[in-house]
C-alpha cells in the first residue's frame, strides 16, 4: 500500500494528454476537479497520517472524447513554509511539530489564555467547493483557499472566523437549486458559548457591486449551543432536505483544553478527538424556513458518521440515510504505518461501516403512549419510539452493510431518491470495487479490478435525462502494481457497465474528494 498511500508524487502542472480506450460519450464535456494529500515527506521529516499530506489538486478535462490531466500542489502558506525550512514546521491532524520547544511552550500557554482555540494549518486537502462561479480548495479548519479551476493556481486565503466567527467547519457543503452554499461550522468559546453555525453563502452578489466575493455575503441561518461548552461534537457532514437540516451531535468530541495544551503536554490533534461509547448521539433537525430547530428531542445510539446520503420528507416525517461506525477506529486506520501492513488492500482489519436509514415525525402527538412509534412509514423499518421525558428514540434499518464514499444523483439531493453510487470496504477501507445500491430492490451492481484503489464515485447525469440513474460514473483509478498506469474509469450509470477508460502518463495520486464542472454552451 505505500505504492499508493506513501510515496511523494510529482505534479504536473502543464496538461497531459490521456490514451483513451473504449468511447466517451459525445456529451460529456466539463472538468473533474479533485483534492487530496500528495506529499508525505519534505526533507528529512515525515508526516504520521495519511490525511496529513500536503494538499495535490488535479483535474481531468474531457471534450470531444478527449482526455487532458493536469496536477499543482496548493501553495498555501503551510506548503510554502515546510519547502522553505525542507522540512515540516507547521502541524497537521496526526502529526504535531516541536521546532522550537521552549518558545512554543510560551506561545501555546498565552494562546490558550487570549483565545483557547490554536491557529490552525491552512493545508486545504479535502475538498472543493464551488461558490458562485468562484472555485476554493477546502478542508475542516476555518481556512479555505481559493483556486483558479483551469490552471490549479493558488490564489487568495479566505478566514471563516473573519465573516462568520467559526474555528471549524465540514468540508461537505451543500447547494440548494440555486446555487447558494449551505454550511456549518463550530464558534468555540465566543462570548461564554460554544455553537454551531448553520451559515450560507449566496451564489450570486447582491445589486450591482463588482469586485465582491459572495464570500463576504456570508449570512448566519441558525445556531445552536453545544451541549458541552469544552467538547463539542466532531463531524464531518450534514444532511437537508427541502425544508430542514440534519445535524448529528455525535459522542465523537473535541477536547478544547487538551488541543489548547497539545504543545506542552506533547500529543497531536489527533488524540484530542475522543470517542464517548456510553453517550448519546442527538438529532438536531432545523427547519429552514425559520431558522428554529423543532422543539422533540430525538437521539439514538452511539455512533460516529463522516458521510451523509442523503435525505427527504415523506407524508409528515423526515428520513435520513447515514453510513455509521460502531467507533472512531476509522481514523487510526489512516496512519500510514497502518496503511502499509493492509497489503494489497486485504488485511480484513478494517472497520467496516453501515449504511443505515432514521425516521423521524415533523410533528408529534404529545398524547401518543410512551413506547409507541411516531413514524410509520411504508418505505422503511426505522422507528421513532417515545419515551417518558418526551424524548424520542429513534431506532434506524440497517440498509447495507461495508459502503463508503457515498455518492447520489444531485438533483435527487434533498428528495426521494433510489441509487447510492459508493465503494466496497467490507474487507479493506481502501476499495476494489464500485458499487451501485438499489435502495428500493436492495440489490448491487458492481465494477472491480484486483490491485486498485478507486476514487469516490461521482455521478455526472446526462443532459435532458429524466431517469434517475441515466448518467455515467467517473472514478480516478490507481493500481498498486507499478507497471499499470493510473486511469479515468467511465462507467454507464444504468448497466455498470464500462463505456471508456483514459490512461494517465503521470503520477496520479489517491485523493479524497471533489466536483464535476460542466461546460457552460
Amino acid at each position: 500500500m505505500d505504492v499508493i498511500f506513501g510515496r511523494n508524487k510529482k505534479e504536473h502542472p502543464e496538461p497531459v494528454k490521456a490514451k483513451v480506450t473504449g468511447k466517451i460519450p459525445t456529451w460529456l464535456r466539463g472538468t473533474l476537479l479533485r483534492n487530496g494529500p500528495g506529499m508525505h515527506t519534505v526533507g528529512e521529516t515525515r508526516y504520521n497520517h495519511w490525511f496529513d499530506g500536503l494538499a495535490l489538486l488535479h483535474s481531468f478535462t474531457i471534450r470531444d472524447g478527449e482526455v487532458y490531466y493536469r496536477s499543482k500542489y496548493l501553495r498555501s502558506d503551510t506548503y510554502k513554509a515546510n519547502i522553505e525550512a525542507n522540512r515540516i514546521v507547521v502541524s497537521e491532524f496526526g502529526t504535531m511539530v516541536y521546532s522550537d520547544p521552549r518558545k512554543n511552550i510560551f506561545t501555546r500557554a498565552f494562546s490558550y489564555l487570549s483565545h483557547i482555540i490554536p491557529d490552525f494549518t491552512d493545508n486545504c486537502l479535502i475538498n472543493i467547493m464551488k461558490c458562485g462561479e468562484e472555485f476554493y480548495a477546502i478542508t475542516e479548519t476555518n481556512y479555505i483557499r481559493k483556486i483558479n479551476p483551469q490552471t490549479l493556481e493558488t490564489l487568495e486565503k479566505v478566514d471563516y472566523r473573519k465573516c462568520v466567527g467559526i474555528n471549524v467547519a465540514t468540508s461537505h457543503p451543500h447547494y440548494d437549486s440555486a446555487g447558494n452554499v449551505l454550511n456549518i461550522g463550530t464558534s468555540i468559546m465566543d462570548k461564554g458559548k460554544t455553537k454551531y453555525v448553520i451559515f450560507k453563502i449566496p451564489a450570486t452578489v447582491p445589486g450591482r457591486t463588482k469586485g465582491k466575493s459572495p464570500l463576504q455575503h456570508m449570512e448566519v441561518l441558525c445556531s445552536l449551543t453545544s451541549r458541552s461548552l469544552l467538547s463539542p461534537s466532531y463531524y464531518h457532514s450534514f444532511g437537508v432536505t427541502e425544508n430542514y437540516i440534519i445535524f448529528l451531535e455525535q459522542p465523537y468530541r473535541i477536547d478544547i483544553l487538551k488541543m489548547a495544551t497539545a504543545y506542552i503536554q506533547g500529543v497531536n490533534w489527533a488524540s484530542c478527538l475522543t470517542f464517548h461509547k456510553q453517550d448519546k448521539t442527538y438529532i438536531h433537525i432545523i427547519d429552514q424556513r425559520t431558522g428554529k430547530p423543532v422543539p422533540t428531542k430525538f437521539y439514538t445510539d452511539p455512533m460516529v458518521v463522516f458521510h451523509h446520503v442523503n435525505a427527504y420528507e415523506e407524508d409528515g416525517g423526515l428520513l435520513f440515510d447515514v453510513i455509521a461506525y460502531e467507533d472512531n477506529s476509522l481514523y487510526d486506520y489512516f496512519y500510514l504505518a497502518n496503511l502499509k501492513q493492509d497489503i494489497k488492500g486485504r488485511s480484513g482489519n478494517n472497520p467496516v461501516p453501515a449504511l443505515k436509514r432514521f425516521a423521524v415525525p415533523l410533528r408529534t402527538d404529545q398524547n401518543a403512549e410512551v413506547g409507541s412509534n411516531l413514524v410509520q412509514l411504508a418505505s422503511t423499518t426505522a422507528k421513532a419510539l417515545k419515551e417518558k421525558d418526551d424524548q424520542v428514540y429513534c431506532q434506524p434499518e440497517l440498509l447495507f452493510k461495508g459502503l463508503e464514499l457515498p455518492q447520489i444523483n444531485y438533483a435527487h439531493n434533498g428528495k426521494p431518491y433510489r441509487y447510492v453510487f459508493a465503494v466496497d470496504v467490507h474487507t479493506s477501507s481502501s476499495p476494489t470495487k464500485i458499487l451501485k445500491y438499489d435502495l428500493l430492490t436492495k440489490s448491487i451492481l458492481q465494477w472491480e479490478e484486483d490491485y486498485c484503489w478507486l476514487s469516490e464515485s461521482l455521478f455526472v447525469p446526462t443532459p435532458g435525462a429524466t431517469d434517475e440513474d441515466d448518467g455515467i460514473i467517473l472514478s480516478v483509478i490507481i493500481s498498486s502494481e507499478p507497471q499499470k498506469p493510473p486511469f479515468l474509469l467511465i462507467l454507464d450509470a444504468r448497466s455498470f457497465t464500462e463505456l471508456a477508460r483514459a490512461y494517465i502518463d503521470a503520477d496520479v495520486h489517491p485523493d479524497l474528494h471533489g466536483l464535476f464542472v460542466p461546460d457552460v454552451d
